[in-house]
């Protein structure tokens, strides 16, 4: 008998490696700005939260104004002038596949906003293996629960029988305050040794892995 019938995905590092292009990104929005330019890892510690809440974490000081010219350059970075691919992780639609044909229902939480979840849910043709998603301008940002408890409500599944996927310790720290469990992924925005201070029930090194640990749950 499984364990899970709700796997809960988040998207950037975990499904999609597009850790580096949001890197890119980030500091180039600064540059373009003048202001201070985040450093790598401080970007990928962002990963996974809100744009608001990143902006919080990376600029505190800026105003409104900046703010909302962070978002405006930012966007036009990611969407026409960064030309960095983003493809899926090696893996990771056959990890779909499969759990979907052991029968269990696939969900995403991310910190991506609705439009841009939309977005590569269409151009990679994912879209067809989720049954629910929760996006950061839906619901308050990692690491609050909220997104999971909507998804859990929505789908009418306990906590008890869900499972959250991430690549950072916003997305494990999320599923430890909706009282789900949490399976890190090291190959995304934080390191084994990162995820590991937030006692994730797993951490796995590829995707193909993820199926040792859930469906053997």
């Amino acid at each position: 008998m499984k364990q899970y019938d709700l796997v809960i995905f988040d998207w950037d590092g975990t499904l999609m490696d597009s850790v580096g292009k949001i890197v890119a990104c980030m500091q180039q929005t600064a540059r373009t700005l003048e202001v201070i330019e985040p450093s790598e890892q401080a970007v990928r510690d962002i990963i996974g939260l809100s744009m608001q809440e990143a902006l919080n974490v990376l600029h505190p000081h800026a105003d409104n104004e900046l703010r909302q010219q962070m978002v405006d350059v930012y966007r036009q970075q990611y969407l026409s002038l960064n030309k960095m691919p983003s493809p899926l992780f090696s893996g990771a639609e056959q990890v779909l596949l499969q759990l979907k044909a052991a029968d269990h229902q696939l969900a995403v939480a991310t910190g991506k906003a609705r439009a841009g979840l939309d977005r590569v849910l269409s151009a990679t043709g994912l879209g067809q293996h989720f049954v629910a998603s929760r996006c950061a301008d839906e619901a308050k940002s990692k690491p609050h629960p909220q997104m999971l408890q909507q998804l859990l409500l929505q789908l009418d599944v306990p906590a008890a029988r869900a499972v959250m996927i991430g690549d950072s310790v916003h997305d494990m720290n999320m599923a430890h305050s909706a009282g789900i469990d949490a399976i890190g992924v090291s190959y995304g925005a934080h390191s084994r040794d990162k995820l590991a201070t937030v006692a994730p029930k797993a951490i796995v090194d590829a995707p193909m892995q993820l199926l040792d640990v859930i469906l053997a749950a």
